[in-house]
């Protein structure tokens, strides 16, 4: 999938109508972030890591990761 398949709410324009991004997330808490994102992804595996953390840059459609002290980037499938 390319960057041009995805739209800014961060919802696949072809295929599927799943959220990859939720950038109206950033500023909430874990747990209010956490249930949204189990709202929308019931079977996400979400990952919480403070901001700045190294991660590996393998893609995995069910694992979404927070990073924060607060949620400090939108959080994305990847």
């Amino acid at each position: 999938m390319s960057c041009s398949d995805v739209n800014a709410a961060g919802a696949q324009l072809a295929g599927e109508d799943s959220k990859t991004s939720w950038p109206e997330l950033v500023g909430k808490t874990v747990k209010e972030a956490r249930e949204i994102i189990l709202k929308d992804k019931p079977d996400a595996n979400i990952v919480v890591l403070p901001a700045g953390s190294p991660v590996t840059l393998d893609y995995r459609t069910d694992r979404v990761r927070i990073f924060v002290d607060t949620v400090a980037d939108a959080p994305h499938i990847g």
